[in-house]
């Protein structure tokens, strides 16, 4: 079955963000950003949010399934919700000025400037992917600012990890890791009519070392 990831962004406004965005920075992702070409989006997300978007990114990377990969819409079948610009494939360029942007945006779902250009992206992805394509989104579903908007769009295709309920983003992050490294891909359910909250599950196992994962990409892993 074709399937397509929809990851919610990282915090633009924590203190890994301010030490890319600092003028004095001089490591790569920080210099990249200044520069005119930009960083990549994926890139520069799985540096703010070291364990829960990195995982997110590995994850869907390892596991996504467009119906045409490569197509000019559905692209490798990842896509990031941003705060600003609708959806973006992890290989957009950003700018320190567009970081800036996304710091200043209101994620919820009563924002228009949030909402309706998530809704366009949403509708042409929709369009592009036909009728026989899951749409899995890893996020938050517990709050409405993701589900309210994209589950009027894609209905009851769009479902979520049945594992993320009870667990916190840290968790989330480190069960999607150890599912890349394994190969063995999470149950989905959908979000229309599922339980999303419930109790804690026990807590992961030590993680093992993943060698080699770079912008969400896993060359080899080890224990």
């Amino acid at each position: 079955m074709p399937r397509i990831f929809l990851l919610s962004p990282a915090n633009c406004n924590g203190r890994r963000a301010k030490q890319a965005l600092s003028p004095r920075a001089t490591f790569a992702l920080a210099a990249a950003l200044r520069s005119p070409d930009g960083a990549s989006l994926g890139e520069f997300f799985s540096f703010i949010s070291g364990l829960y978007f990195r995982g997110k990114l590995t994850y869907a990377r390892r596991f996504a399934h467009p119906p045409e990969p490569g197509h000019a819409v559905a692209g490798g079948g990842v896509h990031i919700i941003t705060p600003n610009a609708g959806l973006r494939s992890p290989d957009t360029r950003v700018t320190d000025a567009a970081v800036r942007a996304f710091g200043r945006g209101d994620v919820d779902a009563s924002n228009a400037r949030y909402r309706r250009p998530l809704e366009a992206s949403a509708r042409a992805l929709l369009a592009d992917i036909g009728a026989d394509c899951d749409v899995v989104l890893l996020g938050s579903i517990a709050s409405p600012k993701y589900v309210d908007v994209l589950a009027g769009i894609f209905g009851e295709r769009l479902q979520f990890p049945s594992a993320f309920v009870g667990r916190g983003d840290m968790s989330r992050g480190g069960l999607m890791l150890r599912h890349a490294s394994d190969g063995v891909e999470l149950d989905y359910v959908p979000v229309i009519g599922a339980v999303r909250h419930g109790a804690r599950p026990p807590k992961l196992p030590p993680l093992r070392r993943i060698a080699g994962l770079q912008n969400g990409r896993i060359a080899e892993s080890q224990t």
